[in-house]
C-alpha cells in the first residue's frame, strides 16, 4: 500500500475545519472499558486480589439521632469477646485529626464525646471475615444518653438552627416592583432529597507498606482529599499515603466527600494493626451513614404583569444540610446563583437558609444545588401560567435572558449575581426542541384527550437549561496530568480525574491521541493514582474533561515540541514544518500536499527519540482562566461558561389512583463541539433519567414521631427507606420508547478540549420537564382553573392527593 500523500488522505475521519492532527475527537469511540464491563473482567475495589491475612472492618454506628456518648460510647470487652473480632477502635485511638469534613473541619469520621444523626460512625470493629465484622457491628451496644433532635427544615427554621449564616442576593427593587405588579401571587412548595444510590457500595481496601507507608484502593471521586485526610489522621505526612482508583461502579456526588469516612476507618484500622483491612459496607448501613442530596423549602412572592412577565420576586429558600457543613455551603451557594436559570429577572430578592438538622450531613449530587435553585424559579413560571390561563412555554419565552441590542437594555444579559452571559443560545435550543418535538401539535392533541377522558389525564412541559460550569471555589479549577511515551511508541497517560462510568477515560485517550497524532489504540489511560498526579480536585462540577483535558493538551504540547526538532533532523527539514497526524511525523508544506517520503511513522520517530536521548514523559498542567468570584457576597464572574438544553415531556397519570406513565421525551442539549457523541448522548439519557429519579419516585422518609427500641431509644429520626425495598429508582421499563435526544450544533466560545461542552450534570435538570408535565396533569383534573398545591417527589400518592385536592 502507498503511502498517503495528502492530508485528507491521511486524515479521512477529520472533521471538516478542524486543525490538523484532530482525527480521534468527534467520533464515536467506544467506551475504553465497555468489552470489560459487559464480560465481567472490569476491576472494581472489591475485585482486587486480597492479599494474605486481610481483615475485615465494619462501622458501629449510633442509635439515636442525638444524644451524648457515655466514655467511649461503646462496650469494648463486650465487642472483642464476640466471634472472630480482633480489634475495635473509636475516636480516642486517633493518632491525629479526627475529620473527614471536606471544607470546614466540623465533621469526625469517627463520634467524639456526640453523636448527631441515627447511623453516626461510633467505632470500627475489625474481625477475621466480613461476616464476622458485621455481626459484632450490629450486635454492639453503643452506649449514649438520647438527647432532643431537630429534624425537619420546618423544625430548624422554628428554632434557628443554622450550620452557617444566611446568604442573600438582591438585584433592583423588588418589594416596590411587587407592590406595584398588575398581578402577584404568593406560595411554597419543596423538593425532596435524593440518596446517589451508586451500584457500587462505599469501599476501602487499606495496605500497609513498608516505613509506615499506607496503600488505599478506594472506590472515591476525590483520591487528593482521602489522602490528606488518612495522612492527617494518622500523623502522616501526604508523601507516605498513596491513593488509587482505577475506576467506580457510579459516584454521583456521593463519594466525593462521604468517602472519607469508610477510607479513614480501614486506614486507621491497617495502620494500628499493620495488616490489610477491607471496609465494604452493606447497602443499609451505606444509605443510613452517608449524606443525600439536599432538599428545599421555597417561598415566594412574585409580582407580574398581563403577558407574564416576570416584574419582581422575593425567593425565601431553605435546605436541610444535616449536623455538619460538609459541601452545604457551595450546594446552596449555587443554588441561588442558578435561582435565574434561563430567566432575566430585574429585581430579585433571594435569602439562603442553611439548616443544620440532627440528619446526615447532606452532600454532593449531580447538580451540586442548581437543579434545587431551578425548580423554585419554574415553579414560579408554571404559577403564572397558570394565573393568566396561558400556555407556560410562552410564560417561559417571555421572561428569558435577552440580547441588549434586542431588549435595549444593558442588563437583559446579565445575572443576578453580575456575570455577563457571552455564550446565549439558550433561545435557539428552545426553539429547536419546540419544532423537533411539535410541541404545539402536542398541546393541542393533550388538550383534546382531555376534553374526552375523564379519569385519565395527560400532561406536557418544555423547560429550558441553563447551567454554570467551574468550581465557584476558584482554585479547585485547575488539573494536572502525566505522559509518558515508551520505545515501542505505545503511550500512558494519567491525569487527577476519575472514571466513574461516565467515559471521562474514554475522552481524555481521544484528546491524548489527537494531540500526539496517533490512533487512539496507542493510548492507554490509567488508573488514578496520587502518586503520579498530585494534589488534584475531585471529579465534579462537570469538570472533569474540562480541566484534565487541557492537562493533557499542554502536556501533549509540550512533549510535541521535544519529538518535533528529533523528525526534523530525521527528515532534514526545518522543525517548524513538522506536523503529527495518523501515527506520523509529517514534513507539512502550506498547502498540505507533501512527499510521501517526507513522513517517518510514529515508532520510529520515538525510538530515535530514545535514542537521542529526548524524554519521554512530561507533566501537564491546567488552570481555569478568566473566573473570578466572591463566596460572601456571590457576586462576580463565577463560571467559565454556561451549557444549555431543553426538553419536552408528555406523561399520562390516573385520577383514581395517582399512578403515572412517562409517555415521550424529546431533548436538545448543548454539549458545544462532543469529543464523543455517544457518550454524551450516554450521559444526558442518564441524567434525564436520574433527574427524573429524584422529581417523581425516589423519596426518602423518616420517622419524625419515633418506636422506642428494646434497648429505650426513641428512633426517631431514623431514616426509613435504607435500600432498594423500600427506596425505589427508576428502571428500564420506566424510560419510554420515544426518547429523543439530539445535540445542538454548537461550539464553546471557550478553547476548551475540541471545543467541547461539560455534560455531566447539566442533562439531569431537563428532568424539570417531567415533574412540570405530571403538575400539568393533575391540574387537567380540574379544567386548569384551581391553583395546583405540589410537591417533589411527584409519587403516585401525592398525586392522588393532589387530584382529590382539587375536586374540593
Amino acid at each position: 500500500m502507498n503511502a498517503p500523500t495528502t492530508l485528507k488522505e491521511l486524515l479521512p475521519a477529520a472533521t471538516e475545519g478542524a486543525s490538523a492532527n484532530l482525527a480521534e475527537q468527534g467520533t464515536n469511540l467506544v467506551h475504553e472499558s465497555a468489552h470489560l464491563h459487559v464480560t465481567g473482567a472490569a476491576v472494581y475495589t472489591d475485585d482486587i486480589p486480597e492479599l494474605r491475612g486481610t481483615l475485615y472492618a465494619a462501622i458501629i454506628m449510633s442509635p439515636v439521632a442525638h444524644g451524648e456518648l457515655i466514655g467511649d460510647g461503646i462496650d469494648r470487652a463486650a465487642i472483642l469477646a464476640e466471634h472472630g473480632v480482633v480489634a475495635v477502635y473509636t475516636a480516642k485511638d486517633i493518632p491525629g485529626e479526627n475529620n473527614c469534613g471536606p471544607i470546614i473541619h466540623d465533621d469526625p469520621f469517627l463520634a467524639t464525646g456526640k453523636v448527631e444523626f441515627l447511623g453516626q460512625a461510633v467505632a470500627v470493629v475489625v474481625a477475621k471475615d466480613m461476616l464476622y465484622a458485621r455481626e459484632a457491628a450490629k450486635n454492639a451496644k453503643v452506649l449514649v444518653k438520647e438527647l432532643p433532635a431537630i429534624l425537619t427544615i420546618e423544625e430548624a427554621l422554628a428554632a434557628n438552627s443554622y450550620i452557617m449564616p444566611a446568604k442573600a442576593i438582591t438585584r433592583g427593587k423588588p418589594q416596590e416592583a411587587i407592590a406595584a405588579a398588575p398581578h402577584k401571587l404568593s406560595g411554597s412548595t419543596y423538593c425532596g432529597q435524593q440518596e446517589q444510590f451508586y451500584l457500587e457500595g462505599q469501599i476501602t481496601y487499606a495496605v500497609p507498606r513498608e516505613d509506615d507507608q499506607l496503600t488505599l484502593y478506594v472506590s472515591t471521586q476525590h483520591p487528593d482529599g482521602n489522602q490528606r485526610e488518612a495522612a492527617a489522621a494518622l500523623n502522616l505526612t501526604t508523601k507516605d499515603v498513596e491513593v488509587i482508583c482505577r475506576r467506580m461502579g457510579g459516584g454521583f456526588g456521593g463519594k466525593e466527600g462521604n468517602a472519607s469516612i469508610f477510607s479513614q476507618s480501614a486506614a486507621l484500622a491497617a495502620h494500628k494493626l499493620q495488616k490489610p483491612v477491607k471496609l465494604r459496607v452493606n447497602r443499609d448501613d451505606d444509605m443510613m451513614i452517608t449524606g443525600k442530596r439536599h432538599d428545599f423549602r421555597h417561598d415566594y412572592t412574585v409580582g407580574f404583569d398581563d403577558e407574564g412577565r416576570i416584574l419582581g420576586v422575593d425567593f425565601m429558600i431553605a435546605s436541610r444540610c444535616g449536623y455538619s457543613m460538609d459541601y452545604s455551603g457551595p450546594v446552596n451557594n449555587r443554588a441561588v446563583l442558578h435561582i435565574d436559570n434561563c430567566y432575566y429577572l430585574p429585581n430579585l430578592h433571594i435569602i439562603s437558609h442553611r439548616c443544620k438538622t440532627h440528619t446526615q450531613s447532606a452532600t454532593a449530587f449531580r447538580g451540586f444545588g442548581g437543579p434545587q435553585g431551578m425548580f423554585g424559579i419554574e415553579t414560579v413560571i408554571e404559577e403564572i401560567a397558570q394565573a393568566l390561563g396561558k400556555d407556560a412555554l410562552d410564560v417561559r419565552k417571555i421572561n428569558l435572558y435577552q440580547e441588549p441590542a434586542v431588549s435595549g437594555n444593558a442588563q437583559t444579559m446579565t445575572t443576578q449575581y453580575g456575570q455577563q452571559i457571552k455564550d446565549w443560545v439558550g433561545d435557539r435550543v428552545i426553539n429547536q426542541v419546540e419544532a423537533e418535538s411539535k410541541y404545539r401539535e402536542r398541546r393541542a392533541e393533550v388538550t383534546a384527550f382531555n376534553a374526552k377522558s375523564k379519569t385519565r389525564k395527560r400532561g406536557v412541559a418544555l423547560v429550558p437549561l441553563k447551567f454554570g460550569i467551574s468550581f465557584t471555589a476558584t482554585m479547585l479549577n485547575q488539573g494536572g496530568a502525566l505522559l509518558n511515551i515508551y520505545m515501542d511508541g505505545s503511550v500512558s497517560v494519567n491525569h487527577g480525574g476519575t472514571e466513574m462510568g461516565q467515559g471521562l477515560n474514554t475522552k481524555m485517550q481521544q484528546v491524548c491521541a489527537d494531540g500526539l497524532g496517533i490512533p487512539a489504540s496507542f493510548v492507554r489511560v490509567t488508573a488514578t493514582d496520587t502518586q503520579k498526579v498530585p494534589n488534584a480536585s475531585a471529579t465534579s462540577a462537570s469538570s472533569g474533561a474540562d480541566i484534565n483535558g487541557a492537562a493533557i493538551m499542554n502536556a501533549c504540547e509540550q512533549m510535541r515540541a521535544r519529538l518535533a526538532p528529533v523528525a526534523a533532523r530525521m527528515l532534514g527539514c526545518d522543525a517548524s514544518t513538522i506536523k503529527f497526524v495518523a501515527g506520523r511525523a509529517v514534513n507539512m508544506p502550506a498547502n498540505g500536499i507533501f512527499d510521501a517520503k517526507n513522513s517517518v511513522e510514529w515508532s520510529a520517530l520515538i525510538k530515535k527519540a530514545w535514542l537521542d536521548r529526548v524524554g519521554l514523559s512530561v507533566a501537564g498542567f491546567y488552570m481555569t482562566p478568566e473566573i473570578g468570584y466572591d463566596i460572601d457576597t456571590l457576586m462576580g464572574h463565577a463560571f467559565y461558561y454556561f451549557c444549555y438544553g431543553a426538553a419536552v415531556t408528555e406523561v399520562e397519570i390516573d385520577t383514581r389512583t395517582g399512578e403515572w406513565w412517562l409517555s415521550a421525551v424529546d431533548i436538545v442539549h448543548d454539549a458545544g463541539q462532543s469529543i464523543n457523541p455517544a457518550i454524551d448522548i450516554g450521559q444526558i439519557e442518564g441524567a434525564y433519567i436520574q433527574g427524573m429519579g429524584w422529581l417523581t419516585m425516589e423519596e426518602c422518609v423518616w420517622d419524625l414521631k419515633g418506636k422506642p427500641s428494646k434497648d429505650g431509644f426513641s428512633g426517631r429520626g431514623k431514616l426509613l427507606t435504607h435500600g432498594p425495598s423500600t427506596y425505589k429508582i427508576p428502571v428500564a421499563s420506566d424510560v419510554p420508547e420515544h426518547f429523543k435526544v439530539s445535540l445542538f450544533d454548537n461550539q464553546n466560545l471557550k478553547p476548551t478540549p475540541f471545543r467541547s461542552k461539560a455534560v455531566g450534570e447539566p442533562p439531569l435538570m431537563l428532568a424539570l420537564s417531567s415533574y412540570f408535565a405530571i403538575r400539568d396533569a393533575v391540574s387537567a383534573s380540574a379544567d386548569h382553573k384551581k391553583r395546583v398545591a405540589f410537591k417533589a417527589p411527584a409519587t403516585p400518592e401525592r398525586i392522588l392527593m393532589a387530584c382529590e385536592a382539587l375536586k374540593v
